[in-house]
């Protein structure tokens, strides 16, 4: 069997070598095109193309719009089993002149998925290409007001627009994006105010009188599956956000700030079981924006070396779920 094996290996290096030597299929300028040329290996592949392609994108937020210069993209569509390969620069150029002039929304994924299916097939009267997939990864700045004084500061989310066509899916948008918020244990909280009561009461002479319950900077990893036929903005999801867990991380503070700051905290005391269930309860009560989602959540424990972490999903069927993957 491990012969067989690799004697189809050696027959198809072989082939390939042939191929590439005495390719007869030539461009429009004469040169030897062998990405075109048929192949007898008949092996599909899901998913090829692109990762971390560099350009500037324009995005549009409730503000107007915003250019970024850090976007990364990653392109792929679906190879059938008789092609060699697909044309990579072509994905590219695409992509170029769809963000040249035009902002990224529904409409700019719909139109770059449909330039993929149609635009890199090799011959006009090939079908569509089944599986295409676009991804744009940047970080999404937005003024951050501080709590109480007058400042504010540039607070930047990171972000991924992924957009999809699948037969059996059809054309679907999603939003990834990071939130950065602190947590104060409940449970550290509690015995904190306990010590408070008892050394004020002369039950304990321990220690200065005042308790420090734990807290740390947390995280929260949203994937949301988006109405393609509405306009949202990653501002949208951000006020879902801040209304299921207030205690986002600040940008700029001053001593009043910092002030009002642990006062929210001790009103938001939350294991990552809480923060996870405050999630839940706000994205479903918004279920025409958000179609489907999927949460992870970390606290990056300032009492253990080990982190608490969670889960949870909408519960879509055939939708994200736990083991969803996206890259």
């Amino acid at each position: 069997m491990i012969d067989q094996g690799y004697n189809e290996i050696s027959n198809l290096k072989n082939k390939v070598v042939e191929d590439i030597i005495s390719c007869q299929l030539k461009d429009s300028q004469g040169l030897n095109d062998f990405q075109k040329l048929p192949t007898e290996d008949l092996i599909s592949i899901p998913r090829v193309g692109i990762n971390r392609f560099r350009l500037p994108i324009t995005v549009r937020n409730r503000e107007g719009d915003i250019r970024s210069h850090d976007a990364t993209a990653s392109m792929f569509v679906s190879l059938n089993a008789n092609k060699n390969g697909v044309s990579m620069s072509r994905l590219c150029s695409i992509l170029q002149q769809e963000t040249l002039n035009s902002v990224v929304d529904a409409s700019f994924f719909k139109r770059m998925i449909e330039r993929y299916r149609t635009e890199l097939m090799d011959e006009t009267d090939d079908d569509k290409i089944s599986d295409a997939q676009l991804n744009l990864k940047f970080n999404y700045p937005l003024k951050q007001k501080s709590l109480k004084s007058d400042n504010w500061g540039w607070q930047y989310y990171p972000v991924n627009f992924v957009a999809k066509y699948s037969e059996l899916k059809g054309f679907e948008l999603f939003i990834k994006m990071t939130y950065e918020y602190s947590s104060t244990c409940p449970c550290s909280l509690s015995m904190a105010k306990q010590y408070e009561r008892e050394f004020a009461n002369g039950e304990t002479t321990l220690g200065s009188g005042i308790g420090v319950p734990h807290s740390q900077r947390s995280t929260l990893n949203l994937t949301a599956k988006i109405n393609p036929n509405k306009e949202i903005f990653v501002e949208d999801l951000l006020m879902l956000l801040k209304e299921a867990i207030p205690t986002e991380t600040q940008s700029l503070v001053k001593r009043q700030d910092e002030q009002a700051f642990a006062i929210l905290n001790g009103a938001h005391p939350m294991f990552v079981e809480h923060a996870t269930k405050r999630v839940f309860k706000v994205f479903n009560a918004n279920e025409e924006m958000v179609l489907d989602w999927l949460v992870e959540l970390e606290h990056i424990e300032s009492l253990h070396s080990h982190n608490a972490a969670a889960v949870i999903f909408k519960g879509v069927q055939n939708g994200l779920r736990a083991d969803t993957i996206f890259s």
